[in-house]
C-alpha cells in the first residue's frame, strides 16, 4: 500500500493544531456541487427509461444500448481526464470542464427528438461525467484526513444523494401536474446544472486537490508506470467483474412497472426511494468501511444488489408493495457500500501524485463493464424474459462475491 506524505515515516511531523479535520470545507462544497448537478441529471434519468420505452417505443434491446451509453460512455474520457488532472495539478478546472459539458447537454436535450439525437446528447452528458469524476474524487481524497477517507467520501456521497433524491421528486411533481411533461422536466434541469457549475467555479479553492510539494528536489510527475500497482490491478479486476453483473436501475424499475402494481407517473418515485436509502446509509457505511476494511465493504455490498434483483422478481410477484420497497432500499444500500468506497480503495493503491489517475482507471473499468452489462442484459431480456434474466444475474453475483473477497484480501483493511 502506498503511503501519503503525511503517513511516510520520514515525513515531517504535523502539529495537532494544523491537522486537517476528517471532513473539510472543500469536501462539503464539492458535495453541494454534486447535489445541484444530481438534481439536474437525476430528474432526467428518472424519466428517461419510461420516455424511451413507452413514448419513443424502444425495445428492451434498443433501450439496453441507450442504458449502456448512459452507464459506460464516460469510460472513453475518464482515465485521460484523471491523467490530465495529475499532470497539470489543476483538478478543479478539469472537473469544471466536465460539469460544463454536462450543462451544455442539458440545454440541448429539450431541443432534440429521435433516438439518434437523444443518444448523442446522453453521450455528451456522460462524457462530461467522465471528465469530472476522478478529478473531483482526487480533490476529496486530498482534502480529507487519510484515516477518515471513508467518512469524507460518505459525506460527499450523502450530499450527492440529496440531489439524487430531489431530482426524481422534481420529475414526479412535474409529471403529476403536467401529464406527459417530459420536456418540462428537461428544461428545469438546466437551471440546476448551471447552478452547480457556478458553485464550483466561484467557491471551490483553485488549489483544491493539489499535492503538497515537500522541500528539496521537485518530485517526479505522474507517469503511466505509476499505475502498475498490484493492488490497483486487483481492485480494477474485481470491480470490473462485479460490474459485468450490475444491471442498470432503469431495467430493474421497468421490471417492477411490468408487475402492474402502480401507474406510470409513479415511476420517478422509485428513484426517490433508492436515493433516500442511499442518503441515509452513505455516511454510516463509509464509517463502517474505515473500521472493517474498504475493499471488504465494496465487495460485500454487491450482495445487497443481488438481493435487490430477487426483490424485483420473487417478492414483487407475491406483493408488489413489499417487493418494490425492498428493491429500492437494497439498491440504496448497494450504492452506499460501493460508490465512494471504490474511489477510496483505488486512491490509496497508487502514489499520491497519481491519485486521480488511479481512481480513474478503476472507474473506467467499471464503466466499460456496466456498458457491456446493459447491452447484454437487454438481449437476455428478449431471449429468456426479465424475471429469469434478473435471477440469473443475482445468482452470478452470489457466486462471484466469495472469490472477489479472497482476491482483495491483502487490501481489505
Amino acid at each position: 500500500m502506498y503511503l501519503s506524505l503525511r503517513e511516510r515515516p520520514d515525513a515531517p511531523s504535523v502539529p495537532d493544531a494544523t491537522r486537517r479535520r476528517p471532513v473539510g470545507r472543500t469536501v462539503v462544497l464539492l458535495g453541494c456541487v454534486s447535489l445541484l448537478t444530481d438534481v439536474s441529471s437525476e430528474s432526467v434519468a428518472a424519466i428517461l427509461p419510461l420516455y424511451l420505452s413507452v413514448v419513443v417505443g424502444l425495445s428492451p434491446a434498443a433501450y439496453g444500448v441507450v442504458e449502456g451509453l448512459y452507464q459506460g460512455v464516460s469510460a472513453l474520457v475518464r482515465l485521460g481526464a484523471g491523467w490530465v488532472s495529475d499532470r497539470t495539478g489543476r483538478p478543479k478546472w478539469v472537473a469544471a470542464s466536465g460539469y460544463g459539458v454536462s450543462a451544455v447537454s442539458r440545454v440541448l436535450l429539450p431541443l432534440v427528438s429521435g433516438l439518434g439525437a437523444v443518444s448523442a446528447v446522453v453521450t455528451a452528458d456522460r462524457v462530461g461525467k467522465g471528465i469530472r469524476t476522478s478529478p473531483r474524487d482526487a480533490m476529496i481524497a486530498a482534502d480529507a484526513d487519510p484515516e477518515h477517507l471513508g467518512r469524507a467520501f460518505g459525506v460527499h456521497r450523502a450530499l450527492d444523494a440529496v440531489g439524487a433524491f430531489l431530482g426524481p421528486v422534481l420529475a414526479f411533481v412535474v409529471l403529476w401536474l403536467v401529464p406527459g411533461g417530459y420536456r418540462s422536466v428537461m428544461v428545469l434541469s438546466i437551471a440546476f446544472a448551471v447552478a452547480g457549475l457556478a458553485l464550483l467555479v466561484l467557491f471551490v479553492p483553485a488549489g483544491a486537490g493539489a499535492v503538497p510539494v515537500p522541500a528539496g528536489p521537485a518530485p517526479p510527475r505522474v507517469r503511466w508506470r505509476d499505475l502498475r500497482s498490484p493492488e490497483l490491478l486487483r481492485v480494477s479486476v474485481v470491480a470490473g467483474a462485479l460490474g459485468l453483473l450490475t444491471v442498470g436501475d432503469g431495467f430493474v424499475y421497468l421490471v417492477l412497472l411490468e408487475s402492474g402494481g402502480f401507474a406510470a407517473h409513479w415511476f420517478p418515485v422509485l428513484y426517490v426511494g433508492t436515493s433516500a436509502a442511499y442518503l441515509l446509509l452513505a455516511l454510516p457505511v463509509g464509517r463502517l468501511a474505515d473500521r472493517c476494511g474498504r475493499a471488504r465493504v465494496l465487495v460485500v455490498g454487491h450482495l445487497a444488489l443481488a438481493a435487490a434483483y430477487a426483490g424485483a422478481t420473487l417478492l414483487a410477484t407475491r406483493s408488489v408493495a413489499v417487493g418494490t420497497v425492498a428493491t429500492v432500499l437494497l439498491l440504496g444500500l448497494f450504492y452506499a457500500a460501493t460508490d465512494g468506497v471504490l474511489a477510496a480503495v483505488a486512491g490509496q493503491a497508487v502514489p499520491v501524485r497519481a491519485r486521480a489517475s488511479g481512481i480513474a482507471l478503476a472507474q473506467t473499468v467499471v464503466a466499460v463493464a456496466r456498458l457491456l452489462s446493459a447491452v447484454g442484459f437487454g438481449v437476455l431480456w428478449l431471449v429468456v424474459g426479465p424475471t429469469v434474466a434478473l435471477l440469473g444475474v443475482a445468482a452470478g453475483l452470489v457466486l462471484l462475491v466469495p472469490a472477489a473477497l479472497r482476491l482483495l484480501a491483502p487490501a481489505s483493511r
